[in-house]
């Protein structure tokens, strides 16, 4: 683990030293590292890119306080027409998140309450300006470019579609809509195709979010929209409804609707099938109270060997012969894992910062040491420094008191009461394949007490069954 240390800054300091422009075009950039799945009027979209500075967005529903590792692909995307010299625009459906996008979902979302929807308007709002700050400063620094310390400025749609009335909107908007046409979204087909169907409420979510882009178009000068695979329908009726409600003047050769365009990430899943962002069912979430910095990058070291050419490109901003250089290398040795200590590395600091990063890349080398010869490491550790790196809230961080953990419970009592092994014979044969770690030495005795010496700070022990089952026991 030291090793990863060494090799992630070492390409800081390359990155940092080298300093050169990135000179490809941005819309070849974006699509060499994966970020598009399809676009709308490629060539027109590249002659507008390179004539002048345009005006991009996404937008994210407010379901949740924070982003989640699923929303980063288009909003990394937005980094990189931010780092090329374009303006973006962050969008919170503090609107259409009253309602629920169809798209991609089975059943229809449950409708939030105005308390839990402003709660997750407040904190979607602070962990967008915190993660593009941060993502504008690690971006300009690994690729060169100029625009790092921009400062970031969040929208909310509540702004515009709070001054609608149902009777207006029907007027303005859905004279222009054909329900024909609408139906044939993939969406709603899917919707209509399953046992619930759909309901009115999110058939017309199309209508708001095109309505979204329209306004943007109009107010912000936007031209340019960014989402997943699934907003393709969604993208596409913006661009349709600006065409209608923008007809060209007479001085101009073409309409608005010609000088809009929509690009679509791809939707990420991992060799399994599972949706990318999903640890056994939950969100691997940016903000450190929901997923633990130390879970955060474990979620990225943990991350195949085959997916470490798209992952590099999409997560980190390292130019790309440098993330082929570290391919290469990874592929001669896929046993060191470097390339996902690399990209554990570089997206946890992005997200995180360099203390953080610190943190959590110390206490992976000691509490997931490559032999036991580490353990003797695990003594220059303080109590404070492990609650921090996992969260005072973590599970895996399990409170008694002095009396019961000093030469008092037999360790294979720990292991159960700590949720390592089902039971004390699951323990006992724990014990006897030495798959059960105190300190990363393994447990020789079943018998085996905690003694006093092995405590670390004086408070804690780490308790550990085969890979990766983790317990550390605190003493109070």
């Amino acid at each position: 683990m030291l090793q990863v240390r060494f090799l992630s800054r070492t390409c800081r300091v390359l990155v940092k030293s080298r300093r050169t422009i990135h000179t490809s075009p941005l819309l070849e950039e974006l699509s060499e590292r994966g970020f598009i799945q399809d676009v709308t009027r490629r060539p027109e979209l590249e002659k507008a890119l390179a004539s002048k500075p345009q005006t991009v967005y996404t937008g994210v529903d407010p379901t949740a306080s924070s982003l989640h590792i699923g929303h980063l692909v288009p909003l990394l995307a937005l980094v990189h027409f931010h780092l090329h010299g374009h303006k973006i625009v962050p969008l919170i459906g503090s609107a259409t998140g009253r309602i629920g996008d169809p798209s991609g979902r089975s059943t229809e979302r449950k409708l939030q309450n105005t308390e839990e929807l402003n709660t997750n308007i407040n904190g979607l709002t602070r962990s967008i300006t915190k993660f593009l700050g941060s993502a504008f400063r690690h971006g300009a620094t690994r690729l060169g470019l100029g625009n790092g310390d921009a400062e970031v400025s969040v929208q909310s749609n509540v702004d515009w579609h709070e001054k609608f009335s149902m009777l207006d909107f029907m007027q303005i908007v859905g004279v222009h809509a054909r329900v024909n046409t609408m139906m044939n979204r993939e969406s709603v087909r899917a919707r209509l195709s399953s046992q619930q169907g759909i309901s009115f409420t999110e058939f017309t979510y199309q209508l708001l979010q095109a309505y979204d882009f329209y306004h943007l178009n109009k107010h912000f000068n936007c031209t340019i929209q960014v989402g997943g695979s699934d907003q393709w329908g969604n993208i596409v009726a913006g661009i349709e409804l600006i065409g209608k409600l923008s007809p060209p003047s007479t001085a101009e050769a073409e309409s608005a609707s010609e000088k809009a365009f929509g690009i679509t990430t791809p939707l990420l899943t991992t060799p399994s099938g599972e949706k990318f962002g999903k640890s056994a069912g939950n969100a691997v979430w940016l903000d450190e109270n929901l997923t633990s910095v130390f879970d955060f990058y474990q979620y990225f070291l943990k991350s195949p060997d085959s997916a470490m050419s798209s992952y590099l490109k999409l997560f980190t901003f390292l130019p790309r012969p440098e993330i082929a250089a570290i391919v290469e290398m990874h592929n001669a040795k896929p046993e060191e894992r470097a390339a996902q200590k690399i990209l554990a590395a570089e997206v946890t600091e992005m997200v995180h910062g360099s203390a953080a990063l610190d943190r959590v890349q110390t206490l992976t080398s000691l509490l997931f040491p490559s032999s036991a010869s580490t353990s003797s490491n695990y003594y220059s550790l303080t109590t404070a420094s492990i609650v921090s790196a996992f969260g005072s809230a973590d599970p895996r961080l399990v409170y008694l008191p002095k009396n019961e953990l000093i030469e008092a419970t037999p360790i294979i009592k720990l292991a159960k009461q700590c949720g390592l092994a089902a039971s004390n014979s699951v323990a006992k044969a724990l014990v006897a394949s030495r798959g059960l770690y105190v300190n990363n030495i393994p447990v020789a005795d079943a018998q085996a007490i905690i003694s006093k010496e092995q405590l670390i700070d004086d408070h804690v022990v780490v308790l550990r069954a085969g890979q990766d089952k983790l317990a550390v026991v605190i003493a109070q």
